[in-house]
């Protein structure tokens, strides 16, 4: 059995290992690792969140990346109107635009917590099969409403041209992006981790097991797991805006089904219900995107036999073949 001090460790090194990342990339004379990495960082975000639902909550949400459209177009849409200088709404109540990002981060969360919460307060009465198909078929709703708003892009998806600014902080410079991203991914994990060493992370984990026993003992399963579901939301809605930043660019493919089935392997490939495995996971996917991808665009025929193999070898992923190691050499 792997030492508790290894579960610390482990993700401790790889966050170690992930801030080093742009003095590799100085190193190696290969500056695209930067933005590579960048993506991950952020993606990750919204993969922990996934994972806390199904990981910890058995909640198969196959329209995650709702989240992740809503936060990236609420967003885009504020620095739209903040380099336009224009309203986002006039009447009843004056919304203007703004270029400031801790605004606009602010926004895309709140976005992405207010689409969980008004998802999660549906669907969540439901289970299983029904559970997974009313989430799907609400991230599908709101991928063809984004595609109807004519004035941001339609299915083009909208330019911003420039990031957001940071007072103190050249949010160009890809590197201080990097790291702005990552310190949210550290405080996001560890956000979640108190979570699931709390009380509240118990009834969660209880609910995955035996939900009627949790309401039995007196305790409102439904706010729990919905409050869960609110709180995956927010982290996919951050991951939104800032891939926003990432890209200065939004467009409906944030929220296609495929982006959902993309972070579900991401948690799966990584270790479900371990948090630092989706980080590895992502990690693991869009390398294998980047590489596989430079021989043959068949790439994903290729990463669906190793995840496979991955789920068949370790119940827990490649988090759970990092924990066997470290126990074997213990």
């Amino acid at each position: 059995m792997p030492s508790a001090a290894s579960r610390y460790l482990i993700p401790l090194g790889g966050l170690a290992l992930l801030a080093l990342l742009p003095v590799i990339a100085v190193a190696l004379d290969e500056p695209y690792l930067v933005s590579l990495f960048t993506r991950v960082v952020i993606l990750a975000i919204a993969a922990v969140g996934l994972d806390l639902i199904l990981g910890y909550g058995g909640m198969v949400s196959f329209g995650h990346a709702a989240f992740l459209g809503v936060g990236g177009y609420v967003a885009g849409i504020l620095a739209h109107h903040g380099l336009e200088g224009s309203l986002v709404l006039g009447w009843p109540l004056a919304v203007a635009g703004t270029d400031s990002a801790p605004m606009l981060w602010l926004a895309g969360t709140a976005g992405g917590a207010v689409a969980a919460l008004v998802i999660g307060a549906i669907s969540l009465r439901t289970s299983g099969v029904y559970f997974i198909m009313i989430t799907l078929a609400f991230a599908q709703m709101l991928f063809f409403l984004f595609i109807s708003f004519q004035r941001y892009g339609g299915e083009d998806g909208l330019s911003l041209f420039q990031r957001a600014a940071l007072p103190g902080l050249d949010l160009e410079d890809d590197a201080v992006f990097y790291y702005v991203c990552l310190a949210f991914l550290a405080a996001y994990l560890l956000l979640c981790r108190q979570i699931v060493n709390s009380r509240f992370g118990m009834v969660i984990r209880a609910c995955r097991q035996n939900e009627e026993r949790v309401n039995a003992l007196g305790i409102p399963a439904y706010r729990y797991k919905l409050a869960c579901f609110v709180i995956a939301g927010a982290g996919a809605g951050l991951s939104g805006a800032l891939i926003v930043e990432l890209d200065n660019f939004v467009s409906p493919a944030l929220l296609a089904w495929t982006r959902s089935g993309e972070l579900m392997v991401m948690v799966i490939l990584g270790g479900m219900g371990t948090l630092f495995g989706p980080v590895l996971g992502a990690t693991a996917l869009l390398l294998l995107e980047e590489v596989l991808g430079a021989y043959t665009e068949h790439w994903m025929a290729i990463l669906g036999p190793v995840l496979i193999l991955i789920v068949l070898v370790a119940r827990r992923g490649l988090y759970g073949l990092v924990l066997r190691r470290e126990a074997r050499h213990g």
